[in-house]
């Protein structure tokens, strides 16, 4: 069997032992610590806008901090985007709330503005104001960060980021993450810098930071024994995974620019198939570092999403659907949904195909080679 090429694996760098071997050397193997402190410090200089970071042990835990610090309880409502990873939308339970779903638009596949005023208004006619609204930046694509941010504002309903797989996009200019009155960062294996598993919260409220920092820590209070006034979480980043981290923002444009070149091949490549389509960025305002490159595949001589994925597989190709809409999951089957549908046909129509930042020119004429032949044995 021929090699396996991954759909996105993780792209170790030569900085990174240097920093692991040093917290070794200094028997910082724990959490918090120097390399901690410097992450984050990195974290704030890459992301700019006057932000402060908290590093933590995913990009979950950052929800779940973000969800307590906006007050979120049992028996709030929050705004959540459909079509992302369960990971957006499980922290809400968490804290004993109720999920409420609003669907995608076509242009960046993110939150619909339109969806998310109808949500909100019909929320507040029932008597249930949403306590934050949480969007996604999927595969790296900016949301219609104005719109959805005007809207936002003139209900005074909170915005926390969910930036897990945008590091390294910007709108306007401006780096995703730093828009939401909070936001969330990843670093698992599978994105595009990693520290093998951990997460970020952002913030320019500093006081929410350092709040976030003394939960993550089992909220333990300043005392010469171990004396607790808040329930606390084992959340903090370990030293020797920040030491990775450290060495991966080091090549973080790198990484950015390797897989937004995956995406132009594959676009040139597949140019002349009408049935294979992808998600450009809309305007200029929009760059995406495209995390994953994605299609939307067309049938045509019964060739569909699914036909791809399984000739891939048999080539011992790594491909995935787009996410499955929250709304359609068994888990959030009674969760309350606004829209029309969009969420739903990217998903029957959608693929990720191999984007790590390692893949090489052998592994990408592969891929293409082998999309090639199944639609050549089609038209035979």
């Amino acid at each position: 069997m021929n090699e396996k090429i991954w759909l996105s694996s993780p792209h170790m760098g030569e900085q990174e032992f240097k920093y692991v071997q040093e917290a070794f050397e200094t028997n910082w193997i724990a959490p918090l610590g120097p390399h901690v402190d410097g992450f984050e410090r990195d974290l704030a200089a890459y992301l700019g806008e006057g932000v402060h970071v908290a590093a933590l042990s995913s990009g979950t835990a950052a929800l779940h901090l973000a969800l307590i610090i906006l007050g979120v309880q049992a028996g709030d409502e929050v705004i959540c985007q459909s079509m992302t990873f369960s990971a957006s939308a499980n922290p809400i339970v968490y804290q004993g709330a109720t999920p409420v779903f609003v669907d995608s638009e076509e242009q960046t596949w993110n939150m619909s503005p339109e969806h998310l005023e109808a949500a909100i208004q019909d929320r507040i006619a029932k008597g249930k104001k949403p306590k934050a609204i949480i969007l996604v930046h999927l595969y790296g694509m900016p949301a219609q960060m104005d719109r959805i941010m005007a809207v936002a504002d003139k209900y005074e309903i909170p915005v926390i980021e969910d930036a897990a797989e945008a590091l390294g996009s910007s709108y306007k200019g401006q780096k995703l993450g730093t828009f939401g009155a909070l936001s969330i960062l990843s670093f698992n294996g599978n994105k595009i810098i990693t520290t093998s598993g951990g997460g970020a919260l952002v913030s320019k409220n500093e006081e929410w930071i350092k709040k976030s920092r003394f939960l993550a820590t089992q909220a333990r209070d300043a005392a010469p024994h171990y004396q607790h006034s808040h329930i606390g979480y084992n959340y903090r980043m370990s030293n020797v995974c920040a030491g990775i981290g450290r060495g991966q923002m080091e090549v973080l444009p790198l990484r950015v620019e390797k897989r937004r070149s995956n995406y132009e091949f594959y676009k040139e490549t597949f140019a002349e198939n009408e049935a294979i389509l992808f998600a450009e960025e809309p305007t200029g305002e929009y760059y995406s570092n495209r995390w994953l490159s994605t299609i939307l595949v067309n049938e045509q001589e019964g060739i569909t999403r699914e036909t791809i994925r399984l000739h891939l597989e048999k080539d011992n190709i790594e491909t995935r659907p787009l996410w499955k809409p929250m709304h359609l999951q068994p888990v959030f089957a009674d969760a309350p949904f606004y829209g029309d549908g969009t969420s739903e046909r990217l998903f029957e129509l959608g693929l990720c195909l191999p984007s790590g930042s390692n893949l090489t020119q052998e592994d990408l004429d592969r891929v293409v080679k082998q999309i090639k032949a199944l639609y050549q044995e089609a038209k035979v």
